[in-house]
């Protein structure tokens, strides 16, 4: 059976405080975007993971579908599996791509084990995994608080807009992303603040990590200031990094941003 687990975009980001456990807690919004891995998953007689496309590094038993599995056979009868990850949503991008391979893992064994999961359940089972995993099992638009892992549905459709998301050849570690952050609460709440006019979200809703990382990495700057250039109705830098996405009214020419970046049309 195989499945198409697609990326996320971050619309705002505030690292609102640190907690005891030395996690943040964070409000955002998750928009799911059209760039997709494909994720196949068979019976087999032993436990396996392969994967293709984009190079996934570290050890099998690391990764989170490998773990997913692991985690529903402490409850659930299965058998061993054959997994294949067809790798193309960029790694270490703010989009999410791994967090979405092991929740759409878990309903695509849920669907084809027959586990009988409820949405709730394999949320559960998700959130476990990693904070934004949990989005991925409904997927949709959300304001997401706490850890990232906690959720308000929110009226969001882009869909009669045109998305650019530019990679740059950047990578910006999770821990190089919040040495730069000030945890503070936000004036106003991006659960109102995204129900303004896109027109009005350059001036009210931002990225906390863009401040440091952009002092950093004048490339990642340079690509939010060029979709801007090109028409762009808000641009922004997706979670921590290091993706930069655009929302246009129509499909921009973007084409010189192609010569050394990773560039994708949504």
């Amino acid at each position: 059976m195989i499945l198409f687990p697609n990326a996320k975009i971050n619309i705002g980001l505030n690292i609102t405080e640190r907690r005891p456990d030395g996690y943040h807690n964070l409000e955002t919004i998750f928009y799911p975007l059209d760039i997709k891995d494909a994720l196949e998953v068979v019976q087999s007689g032993r436990l396996s993971f392969t994967s293709s496309g984009l190079d996934i590094p570290g050890r099998m038993e690391d990764n989170l579908c490998v773990k997913g599995y692991h985690m529903l056979k402490q409850d659930h009868n299965l058998p061993p599996v054959s997994i294949h990850l067809h790798k193309q949503i960029p790694i270490g991008a703010g989009l999410g791509g791994g967090s979405s391979d092991a929740a759409f893992f878990i309903r695509l064994m849920n669907e084809e084990f027959k586990l009988g999961l409820s949405v709730d359940d394999m949320t559960e089972y998700a959130r476990r995994l990693g904070a934004d995993c949990a989005f991925f099992i409904e997927n949709k638009p959300v304001f997401a608080f706490e850890r990232g892992d906690e959720f308000e549905p929110v009226k969001l459709d882009l869909s009669a807009y045109k998305i650019v998301l530019v990679m740059p050849p950047v990578h910006v570690s999770t821990g190089e992303a919040f040495r730069g952050i000030v945890p503070a609460q936000p004036k106003e709440s991006l659960f109102d603040l995204i129900k303004l006019p896109i027109a009005d979200w350059k001036k009210f809703i931002k990225n906390d990590f863009e401040t440091s990382i952009f002092k950093n990495h004048a490339e990642i700057r340079g690509i939010k200031a060029a979709l801007y250039e090109a028409g762009a109705i808000y641009a922004s830098m997706s979670g921590s990094g290091a993706s930069v996405f655009g929302i246009f009214k129509d499909t921009p020419d973007v084409k010189f941003l192609e010569q050394e970046n990773e560039v994708f049309y949504c």
